[in-house]
This record gives structure tokens, sequence and C-alpha cells, in this order.
């Protein structure tokens, strides 16, 4: 497993890991307006390698505004279209329910844990995306 961790702002710092050809690109602290381009780059440019999927662990995140919204669509919808597997692992509420309010939760996959999402792209659980195709 390889590591590289990336200080957004000093509210918020992103950290990728390799895990057996699956990125995972963590987000600690706030997204923000004031801090999404950072992590939209790094997220593009991760998808861009077209690994094997990528999880976004958002975990870790206390604020998660209607730029974190946008970013996991533009995420979820670069993924479709690189034909990468992607998922969102996270247990918060602060992120969980405004994925659930606009109804992002029913096109991402989302899983309470980094080894659920893990283990659903591992296995090739067909995505949500791919099912209401």
């Amino acid at each position: 497993m390889s590591e590289t961790c990336t200080e957004t702002t000093p509210a918020t710092a992103t950290r990728i890991t390799d895990h057996a050809g699956i990125t995972v690109v963590a987000v600690t602290g706030e997204i923000d307006m004031s801090c999404e381009q950072p992590i939209r780059a790094t997220i593009l440019r991760q998808l861009d390698r077209r690994p094997d999927g990528l999880v976004l662990d958002l975990a870790e995140v206390d604020f998660f505004g209607s730029a974190g919204i946008q970013l996991v669509v533009e995420a979820a919808l670069r993924a479709e279209r690189l034909d990468v597997p992607l998922a969102v692992a996270t247990d918060r509420r602060t992120v969980l329910r405004p994925l659930e309010i606009t109804l992002v939760n029913e096109t991402v996959d989302v899983h309470p844990t980094l080894r659920d999402a893990l283990a659903a792209l591992r296995a090739g659980v067909p995505s949500r995306q791919a099912a209401n195709r």
C-alpha cells in the first residue's frame, strides 16, 4: 500500500492510498467552496489514472456543503465515463444527510466503512449507476 498526503487548506487535507489497485482518496476536515477545488483536482487526477476502482473516504469530514455534493456528483460522472467503479465510504451524518436530501445516495454507492467500500469494489458488486442503466 502506497500513500501520499496533501495539505489542501488549513482546515482540509487529502490522503491518497493504493489498496491493490483500488485508489482511496481520503478527505479530512471540511469540504466547502473555499477548499473544494484542490480536492476536485486530486480526485479527477486519480480517476484519469484509471485505477481498478476509486473510493472517496469521507469518514473524517466535519463539514460537507453543497460544494461537497457537487464534488461527489462530478466524480461519479467522470468515473462512469472512464468505466472506473466508484464508491463513497462514510458513516457520518454530516455527509450522509446532504447526500440523502439530494438523492445522490441513490446514484452513488455509499458504504459505512472503507473496508465495506473496498470489499464491494473488489467483489464487483454492480453499482447503482450500472443497475439504473
